[in-house]
C-alpha cells in the first residue's frame, strides 16, 4: 500500500513539475514582454521594469529564472490579470468551482444512465433493444457537442421558453460567494428562499448538463456494453451456470464487478472528455467557469491569464485522473498482484 502511493505521489510530482516546465516556456513564446507575461504588470517607467526583473530573477540563467517561478506559483502569487488587475489566483478560484460542478452534475448522469443502460443491453446482446440503444449511442456520441448545445438553446429556451438561457442563477437571487459551488452556497445563505434559489439553479443547470453528458453517455453505453459481453463469455460464468445459480445471482455477484473493474481506468478518460467539453459549452451558455474566463482571456489577449488558467485545468485532470487510477488499483487487488509477479 505504501509502495502504491509513493509511486502514484512520484508519478503527479514529475507531471506536476513537467507542467510548471510547459507554462513556464509560455512567457518567452506569448507575442509580450516576459516580464508582463509573468507579473501580469506592464511596468509603467524603466524603474518599475527593472525591479520587476529582479524581483523574478528575469536576468539569471533558465534555471534560476524556473526555479524562483516555481517558489512563487507555490507560495501562491500566480500575477494578475492585465485586464481586470486583479490576482489570478483569485479569479480562478471564483471560475473552477463552476466548471467543477457542472462536469460533476453531467459525471452524474453518465453514471446513473450509461453503466445501467450499457449493462442492459450487453445481456440483451443482439436483440431488438440491444440494436436499438447501440443505435441511439452511436448517434449520440457522433454529435458535436456545441452543435447540440445550440439546438437545446434554440429549442428549449428560445422556442418554448421552458429553461433558462445563460448563467447559473436568475440575478433576483443574491447569494454571497463562500465555497464557489452555487448548490451549497446556497444552503449556506441567509435571509434566503432557498428552495426558490435551489429550483432556480437546477433549470439552469439542465441545458448545460445535458449537452456535455449526452456523449458522454453514450460512450459509457458502449464501453459498459461490450465489458458485459466479455465477461458473459468467461469460463467462471459458465461454471456458474452449471451450479445452477439464477441469473440475477450470476449477474450481481459475477458479471457486475468483473464488468466494472475495466470501466473504472476508462471513466477518468469520460472526466476528461467532461471538462473539455464543459469549456466548450460555458461560452454559450455564459456559464461563468473556466473555459468561458480562458476564452474572454483570449479575446482580450490576456496572456498571464490564459498561461495560468490552462496550467490550472491541466493540474486538475491530471489529479482527477490519478486519483481514479490510484481508486482502481486499491479495489482491484488483481493487479497488484501481477505486478507483483512480473516485477
Amino acid at each position: 500500500m505504501t509502495r502504491i502511493l509513493f509511486r502514484y505521489f512520484v508519478l503527479f510530482t514529475l507531471t506536476l513539475l513537467a507542467l510548471c516546465a510547459l507554462s513556464f516556456s509560455l512567457i518567452y513564446l506569448f507575442p509580450a514582454e516576459p516580464v508582463t507575461t509573468l507579473t501580469g504588470i506592464t511596468p509603467q517607467n524603466l524603474i518599475q521594469h527593472e525591479a520587476l526583473i529582479n524581483q523574478y530573477h528575469l536576468n539569471s540563467n533558465i534555471l534560476v529564472q524556473f526555479g524562483d517561478y516555481l517558489s512563487e506559483l507555490f507560495a501562491g502569487n500566480w500575477g494578475v490579470s492585465l485586464i481586470s488587475g486583479q490576482p489570478l489566483s483569485k479569479e480562478i478560484m471564483l471560475a473552477l468551482p463552476a466548471t467543477i460542478e457542472l462536469s460533476a452534475c453531467a459525471m452524474f448522469i453518465v453514471v446513473v444512465i450509461g453503466i445501467p443502460l450499457g449493462c442492459y443491453s450487453g445481456l440483451r446482446a443482439y436483440s431488438n433493444a440491444d440494436f436499438t440503444i447501440n443505435s441511439i449511442s452511436v448517434t449520440l456520441y457522433s454529435v458535436p457537442v456545441f452543435w447540440l448545445a445550440v439546438i437545446f438553446i434554440l429549442t428549449f429556451s428560445l422556442q418554448f421558453g421552458w429553461l433558462p438561457l445563460s448563467g447559473r442563477v436568475n440575478l433576483l437571487f443574491d447569494i454571497p460567494h463562500q465555497t464557489g459551488f452555487l448548490f451549497i452556497d446556497i444552503l449556506l445563505a441567509d435571509n434566503l428562499d432557498k428552495s426558490a434559489a435551489l429550483s432556480d439553479a437546477f433549470l439552469h443547470l439542465i441545458l448545460p448538463t445535458l449537452s456535455i453528458a449526452l456523449m458522454s453517455t453514450a460512450s459509457m453505453i458502449r464501453i459498459t456494453r461490450r465489458s458485459i459481453i466479455d465477461v458473459l463469455n468467461k469460463p467462471f460464468i459458465i461454471a456458474a451456470k452449471s451450479k445452477g445459480l439464477s441469473s440475477r445471482q450470476i449477474f450481481v455477484r459475477h458479471v457486475l464487478r468483473n464488468a466494472l473493474l475495466p470501466i473504472l481506468p476508462l471513466m477518468a478518460m469520460q472526466i476528461t472528455t467532461l471538462i473539455t467539453n464543459a469549456m466548450i459549452v460555458e461560452t454559450l451558455f455564459s456559464w461563468p467557469g473556466i473555459g468561458n474566463w480562458l476564452i474572454q482571456a483570449i479575446y482580450q489577449r490576456d496572456y498571464s491569464a490564459l498561461r495560468m488558467g490552462m496550467l490550472a485545468v491541466s493540474t486538475l485532470v491530471v489529479m482527477i485522473t490519478i486519483a481514479i487510477d490510484l481508486f482502481n488499483r486499491l479495489i482491484d487487488p488483481s493487479r497488484e498482484k501481477f505486478e507483483s509477479v512480473t516485477i
